[in-house]
């Protein structure tokens, strides 16, 4: 049994990816490891009953002990008020961690053997940088009616106000205020800098400083300083390169390129760009996800959603084909750098053979429904979420 000197900060989540959670640890982790976690239910009922307190000290405890691991989480809509009875339709439990721990969140396509992505030209992964604070997550909005007039209001510490007129609303509308930080984007800035020289691979960072000449000027401003005054002899002598482009462009690069590169991009664009690349590269369920806190801690995560389709097949004990690859990695990535961390090789070396039987598992043909379908081996066994689980242990063993 692998022993464990710190735990790790254990985030439970909501519907299917909750259920796999479960099978995950008792199938293949807590056979092997004397798993040491402080945990807490980020599942979207406790977080109603809580008023949401319990994500906020899920966060700080991540910052304390600098290594957590979370399930997919529902980020409620109407419906969910509806269906859950919710007080209020609660933040993004990864809004309000991001918003507390700051950082980056890296997100790289699991490769497997078998799976080819849908554009060609990809023989490598792509990591997509995504800049994990402000923008629409910690926007302010407001229904406008007609005749109503919108300004942006800043106040000088003197009091002295600059105004801006957003709007004069002849018809009823709507309008919207979002912000960043200079702090957090310099942050943002030096991980992606320094994720690039770790992985030796060469950055681009893309937005439309054409069109938002003040918003996402800045960012690009920050990006070059950076670069020109620490950056660019490191990434010299490394044998790469930073390039900043207008998003739109970065996007028909991306397309053409082979890979192997570092995409950074502001929140939402990394938002919508991970899940492109995820699905591009074969399937949402073949991403892993961390957030890197400039105060040295780190948020493992699945990219994707809590598969709520085959949340109601299970409820009516139906079997389903989940693919759980993706949180697989959440824990691996969590073990691993905690054991980076504590000086526990053994802990490391097995977040490494847990990852190398999965992948095993998927190369000679036993592969969840999403791959299945995907997948070019001559051979393939569709299984159920438990088969899966099940062949990656034997593997392991």
């Amino acid at each position: 049994m692998i022993q464990m000197k710190m735990p790790i900060v254990e985030m439970d989540g909501d519907e299917m990816t909750r259920v796999l959670w479960t099978m995950l640890k008792e199938t293949l982790i807590l056979p092997y490891v004397d798993l040491k976690t402080e945990y807490y239910d980020l599942g979207l009922k406790n977080r109603n009953d809580t008023d949401d307190q319990v994500t906020i000290d899920a966060a700080n405890a991540n910052a304390r002990l600098g290594v957590g691991v979370k399930c997919a989480t529902i980020t409620p809509n109407a419906q969910r008020m509806t269906e859950y009875n919710l007080k209020k339709m609660w933040k993004s439990p990864n809004a309000t961690l991001r918003a507390i721990l700051d950082g980056t969140v890296f997100r790289k396509p699991i490769l497997a053997p078998g799976i080819s992505p849908y554009i060609p030209s990809w023989k490598k992964s792509i990591t997509i940088a995504r800049h994990a604070y402000g923008d629409i997550y910690k926007s302010v909005e407001a229904k406008v009616p007609a005749g109503s007039k919108a300004e942006l209001v800043v106040t000088a510490p003197d009091g002295t106000e600059t105004r801006s007129l957003i709007q004069d609303y002849k018809t009823s509308g709507i309008t919207m205020g979002m912000h960043n930080l200079d702090a957090s984007i310099e942050s943002f800035a030096h991980t992606c800098f320094r994720f690039a020289l770790d992985t030796k691979e060469d950055l681009w960072f893309g937005a439309k400083d054409t069109i938002s000449k003040t918003y996402d000027h800045r960012f690009k401003d920050i990006f070059a300083d950076l670069y020109e005054s620490e950056y660019r002899a490191l990434f010299e002598r490394a044998g790469i390169s930073y390039y900043y482009m207008l998003i739109d462009d970065a996007v028909s690069r991306v397309v053409r390129s082979e890979g192997g590169f570092v995409w950074a991009c502001k929140n939402y664009d990394g938002d919508v760009m991970s899940d492109m690349v995820a699905t591009a590269f074969g399937s949402l369920g073949m991403m892993s996800s961390v957030l890197v806190s400039p105060s040295g801690a780190y948020e493992y995560e699945a990219a994707h959603g809590t598969v709520t389709r085959h949340y109601y097949k299970h409820l009516k004990g139906e079997e389903t084909s989940t693919n759980c690859v993706a949180t697989l990695w959440a824990w691996t990535g969590a073990m691993r750098k905690r054991g980076e961390l504590d000086g526990t090789p053994e802990l490391m070396d097995f977040a490494d053979r847990l990852e190398a039987a999965a992948l095993r598992t998927i190369g000679e043909g036993f592969m969840t429904g999403d791959l299945a379908s995907l997948s070019k081996l001559p051979d393939v066994t569709k299984v159920s979420t438990e088969g899966f689980l099940r062949e990656i242990a034997k593997r392991l063993d």
